[in-house]
């Protein structure tokens, strides 16, 4: 059945997890206040990951203070995209990706064409903490464009897709692949018009897919066929994840990931308070998951068994 309009008696009996029980009985108890910053503040994540060797974006540089802005022609790469982004941003506010650029013109997924003034101001705004959580002094950090991998031909519009992996205690529970529309300028988050496909955790293949919380089978502008989508580098894609909540010790976690034609699956960010619609793109509620985790996860496991154990619990459905 599908999970829209749907009574809440029904929702809690399908093992459907909602906005208070997310707060309260999982954000709440498992991740600790103290531990944010590593994942709120996308640099301190991006140095946290190298220190535990596992691979990220190219970071080309940040900017701190505004009277460093006039200088970020040193952070832009000669002929090729880039992204800027908000240390501290979230929902995929402020995030502004350019795929090329010639002559100072700056060409976003959607066409438009900014000029260099206008790169300054977008970064003014982001140290001043127009996209930051709580309106924040922040971070302007720039980074390569990834180049995704070639299996995605199709599947995303002008934009990275990236692979979404909730982690619970250490275990992944379930997965998602976010994959970006002309209606998302070229970003993958779901509120802001992207698909949601959700992966089978077993397999690395797409099982189901929504826009706003609809379901699709059809990519809405490139008509590719979602239901044929199938994610390489899986098990390397969950070794990242799970590595995740050794690396930050939080207990309701979100990980990003990305796939470089290049370097392969790579850790784009994590989220302390990762949203429910991974629920409706996999069709599967999360709760029932939790519970069997629960049962083991005091045991002393490292990533590896971890995993193991998501896969037989939860793989073969």
């Amino acid at each position: 059945m599908t999970l829209e309009w749907v009574r809440p008696s029904v929702l809690r009996k399908l093992g459907i997890l909602g906005m208070n029980g997310r707060n309260v009985d999982y954000i709440g108890r498992y991740n600790d206040r103290r531990l944010y910053p590593l994942v709120d503040d996308k640099l301190q994540t991006k140095k946290m990951a190298l220190q535990y060797e596992i691979k990220t974006p190219d970071l080309l540089g940040y900017i701190a203070f505004q009277s460093e802005v006039k200088k970020i022609e040193e952070f832009i790469p000669e002929g090729e995209g880039f992204v800027i982004k908000p240390a501290q941003g979230s929902g995929g506010k402020g995030i502004l990706v350019i795929l090329s650029h010639e002559n100072g013109k700056f060409v976003k997924p959607s066409g438009e064409v900014l000029d260099l003034a206008e790169l300054r101001r977008h970064v003014s705004n982001t140290l001043s903490g127009l996209y930051s959580l709580g309106g924040r002094d922040d971070v302007a950090v720039f980074e390569k464009l990834i180049e995704f991998d070639n299996a995605f031909d199709g599947f995303s519009y002008e934009g990275v897709p990236d692979v979404r992996v909730i982690i619970y205690r250490g275990f992944p529970v379930l997965a998602m692949m976010r994959l970006s529309t002309s209606t998302s300028d070229g970003k993958a988050n779901l509120h802001q018009g992207a698909v949601g496909a959700g992966i089978h955790i077993g397999t690395g293949k797409a099982i189901n897919a929504v826009q706003f919380d609809r379901p699709i089978t059809h990519h809405p502008d490139t008509d590719k066929d979602l239901r044929t989508l199938e994610v390489p580098h899986w098990d390397e894609i969950l070794e990242i994840a799970a590595r995740a909540y050794d690396m930050t010790g939080l207990g309701y976690l979100g990980a990003d990931v990305v796939l470089d034609k290049k370097r392969g699956p790579m850790l784009l960010e994590l989220n302390a308070r990762p949203g429910l619609a991974i629920q409706i793109a996999n069709n599967t509620g999360m709760l029932q998951r939790f519970e069997a985790i629960d049962k083991v996860a005091n045991k002393p496991w490292d990533y590896k068994k971890r995993i193991a154990y998501s896969l037989e619990q939860f793989g073969g459905e």
